[in-house]
Parts: C-alpha cells; sequence; structure tokens
C-alpha cells in the first residue's frame, strides 16, 4: 500500500534554459558563448531529492517498521541516492539499474557493464520466483564489482528475462546478499506500477481530468486514495484480511459492487405496483441525462475544399 506521495515539478528557469541551450548548440554556438546553466530553485527538487524525503518521512511516521530494502528503477542508480538511501533506511539494501554503457573495474581495467557481462562473466539459467508467487526462468550472471562512477565496489547482476535479447543491470549496496535474493526482491518494485494501473483504469486517477497541473493531479490522487479506502472496507475483503488470505483485486471489487448495485436496483423496481411504467420513466431520464455526442473524428457534411489540382495552375509546376 503506498503510504508517501509527491508530485515532481520541473524547474521553470532550467527548463527553458535547457531548451535555449539545446537550441544554440544547434546552430553551432559555442558552449562558451551559451548562457551559463542557473541554480536550481529549491521550490523544484529534483526526483532523487523528493524519493529521499519520501523515505525520511516514512521513517519517523512509521518508526516501528523495519526496512529491508529500498527498491528504484534506473533513475535513482547514482551513487548519492543510493548511498544516503542505505544510510536514512538503516543500512538496508538499496536496489537499483545501471545503464549498459557504465563503467566497472575487473583487474585493473576499466570496461562497460555490457562488455564485461558479455565477454567475461556469462550467464547462466535458473529459475526464480516472482513476488512470492510464480517461478520463471531467467539467464543470470553477477559480480562484486567497483562501480566508476560509484568510486566504490557494488553487487552487480545481469539479468535477462526468457526471450529478451538483451540484460538489465541491476546494482545493488549490500555485498553480503544472495543473487538470487535480490533478483527476488528486486521484482517486488513492480507493484507500484500495478497500484498506478488500479488508480488509472479502475479509481479514474488521471482519466479525464478536468484539473490539471499539481492541484488538479492532487485532488485526482485524493479521489483515488479515498476510493482505494472505500474497496479496503468491503465486507468481502475485510473477511479476506482478516483470514489473513491475498487481498481482491481493485478491478474484481469494482464490478463486484457495480453488480450489487444493478442487482439492487432491480429488486426495488420490482417493487413499483407497476415496475414496467416506472422502467419507461427511468429510461426517459437516462435519455435526458446520457446523451450521444456526434463525433469530431468523422468527416460526413463538411467541406474539406476540393482536394485535387486546378488546371489553370499547371503552368506553376512547370521547369
Amino acid at each position: 500500500m503506498p503510504v508517501g506521495f509527491f508530485f515532481y515539478m520541473p524547474d521553470p528557469a532550467l527548463k527553458q534554459w535547457d531548451k535555449e541551450d539545446k537550441r544554440l548548440k544547434k546552430i553551432g554556438i559555442a558552449k562558451k558563448d551559451r548562457p551559463i546553466k542557473p541554480e536550481r530553485d529549491s521550490a523544484y527538487p529534483t526526483k532523487t531529492e523528493i524519493a529521499l524525503g519520501l523515505l525520511k518521512e516514512f521513517k519517523v511516521a512509521h518508526s516501528l517498521i523495519k526496512i529491508k530494502g529500498v527498491l528504484a528503477d534506473a533513475l535513482y542508480g547514482e551513487k548519492a541516492f543510493m548511498d544516503e538511501a542505505a544510510k536514512e533506511s538503516g543500512g538496508s539494501q538499496v536496489i537499483s539499474q545501471l545503464r549498459k554503457n557504465q563503467n566497472i573495474e575487473y583487474r585493473g581495467r576499466i570496461r562497460s557493464v555490457e562488455s564485461y557481462f558479455n565477454s567475461i562473466n556469462k550467464g547462466i539459467d535458473q529459475t526464480i520466483r516472482v513476488r512470492g508467487g510464480k517461478e520463471i526462468k531467467v539467464t543470470v550472471s553477477s559480480a562484486r564489482l567497483k562501480v566508476s562512477s560509484h568510486s566504490k565496489k557494488r553487487f552487480v547482476i545481469a539479468l535477462k528475462y526468457d526471450g529478451e535479447n538483451d540484460y538489465r543491470y541491476l546494482v545493488a549496496t549490500d555485498l553480503t546478499w544472495r543473487t538470487q535474493d535480490i533478483i527476488q526482491a528486486y521484482t517486488l518494485r513492480w507493484l507500484i506500477e500495478v497500484f498506478f494501473e488500479d488508480w488509472k483504469l479502475y479509481e479514474g486517477w488521471g482519466r479525464e481530468a478536468k484539473q490539471l497541473d499539481e492541484e488538479g493531479s492532487s485532488r485526482g490522487l485524493i479521489l483515488s486514495l479515498l476510493f482505494d479506502h472505500c474497496l479496503l472496507l468491503h465486507p468481502e475483503q475485510i473477511a479476506r484480511i482478516e483470514s489473513k488470505l491475498p487481498a481482491y483485486t481493485v478491478g474484481s471489487l469494482q464490478r463486484k459492487s457495480q453488480m450489487d448495485v444493478l442487482l439492487e436496483f432491480i429488486t426495488s423496481l420490482l417493487e413499483f405496483p407497476d415496475p414496467g411504467d416506472k422502467l419507461k420513466e427511468l429510461g426517459e431520464l437516462i435519455k435526458d441525462v446520457f446523451q450521444l455526442m456526434p463525433s469530431g473524428k468523422h468527416m460526413i457534411g463538411r467541406d474539406l475544399g476540393r482536394l485535387e489540382p486546378t488546371p489553370s495552375l499547371k503552368y506553376c509546376s512547370a521547369g
């Protein structure tokens, strides 16, 4: 269950500078003649700063919970974030990803992580368990290597799922974990994507938003969380949780609730002296409320011009 939220907003001044810098660079203006990069406004923290802030807030709000691991995608696979996240979480394992062109040091030689695992330390087939459930086949190789950009040794793992051609490269701070444990722990990172999917598909977050920007996103998020909370209090969900069984999915609970409402409506309709007349009355109300709207994608009845050559203008194409 997600417990912390913060919306990232790019620094307007930096965004404008970056756009102008790219334009000037494209037309050949030397770097010394281009505007200097402005300092970041503290009101617009970076994504890594936001993540560390959320981690600190979590520790304060939930001090009794022991953090075993911090999982983040490749954006957070930099030295500063991984070291600080390990420190803030009480020395827990921090797992992220490296880019394939990032350098590692092996036997005194610097080479890319892709080159190392494709030529020196090739992968072998293994079976892992995804989020404690389904077992799948993967190709894996690992080593404790010094990552150049981190200036220290990390646990680096090359991982390729069945059917994939290229490796992804996991990086972890705690060298005492086993390879399989790091991989299986990192599969848990996908859970946040499941929450995003539930909010967007079933709870209205970001769909047909009437108010944009941070305030609009925050309001949509609050409504989504309230809806999530209501579903947690659904009688069948409560019974499931109290029995220590996996909770029902948001989608299945939503569909079940919709059917419950439909059955309740039919039951109440049948209690009227003349259900047929009441149904007709409701049908007219539905027509007024849910009106069909013409599509703007269809061109029927529109004047699109001639869309063909004009004979008197043939001389324009001569020569």
